[in-house]
């Protein structure tokens, strides 16, 4: 038991925070900690399901915890740039967000519950921390090692296949809509004895392109439409080694898909996926 109280000062749901103005359909509790990532309920460890299949945290408290994680090196990074430590931000901070299978992780000789034998993490780093001051931007904290497993933060852990469009839809639509309603809100959080304001930016870029072809609804890596960020073929991007520009977007491959789905036009196999460039 000391162990176990120990340990809820260091996992998402101990410190108290407030978002200004509160987030959309996100509750305003914030002693929430490991919760089912199927059902939204919150189990005391010992008390999970055999089968559940997702765990994860509030993709809020999980950010104030690593935030307070970090309160060394935040003071001691206003100090570092003559800054006072007392100052209340607002603070930028920029997070890196991961998604990944990590492949079979099924039990040799085991007899546990029926569930898939392969999983998937939604994981998050801070990259960097910034606080505006005159007319500058100064980095109070910055990942050297961002790639390195030991500053990344576990999100969400799935027992998924990470082809199963259906069933990471179900355990990440939550995280995605906290993670949108952040964006439009500022952390008010005690750090060393003084009330701070934290604004978060999100960059999806830990996803490999076969979870960004999942997700984007993309045809699979074998399409002849070769790319993720444009609408060229295989044989156009052979002609073409020089001029590249970013022209999809996830609104366009919603629309995309809409029209691949309904047909409006009533056109043939080829002719609609020719208008839909590979979304599907």
């Amino acid at each position: 038991h000391a162990l176990r109280t120990a340990e809820k000062a260091l996992l998402p749901g101990y410190h108290p925070f407030e978002w200004k103005p509160p987030l959309k359909n996100v509750s305003s509790n914030t002693e929430v900690g490991i919760i089912d990532g199927l059902s939204g309920l919150q189990h005391l460890v010992d008390d999970y399901p055999v089968d559940t299949i997702a765990k994860r945290f509030r993709y809020d408290a999980a950010l104030a915890s690593a935030l307070m994680d970090m309160e060394e090196d935040i003071i001691e990074g206003l100090k570092s740039q003559g800054l006072d430590d007392y100052v209340k931000g607002p603070f930028t901070v920029v997070i890196k967000e991961s998604c990944d299978g990590m492949g079979d992780v099924s039990e040799k000789h085991g007899c546990g519950p029926p569930v898939p034998e392969k999983a998937v993490r939604f994981s998050f780093t801070l990259m960097s921390i910034t606080i505006a001051h005159g007319n500058e931007e100064i980095k109070v904290f910055e990942e050297n090692k961002p790639n390195s497993e030991l500053c990344c933060k576990p999100l969400c852990l799935m027992l998924a296949d990470e082809s199963d469009h259906e069933t990471l839809t179900a355990i990440l639509s939550p995280l995605v809509a906290e993670r949108e309603a952040m964006k439009d809100s500022v952390l008010a959080l005690d750090m060393a004895g003084i009330p701070r304001l934290f604004k978060f930016i999100f960059r999806g870029t830990g996803y490999d392109e076969k979870l960004v072809r999942e997700v984007e609804g993309l045809e699979a890596s074998g399409s002849s439409y070769i790319c993720t960020l444009c609408d060229a073929t295989r044989l156009e991007a052979s002609q073409n080694l020089i001029l590249h520009s970013v022209t999809r977007n996830h609104v366009e491959n919603l629309e995309r898909y809409e029209v691949w789905r309904s047909n409006p036009y009533h056109e043939t196999v080829d002719e609609l996926r020719d208008r839909v460039k590979g979304v599907s």
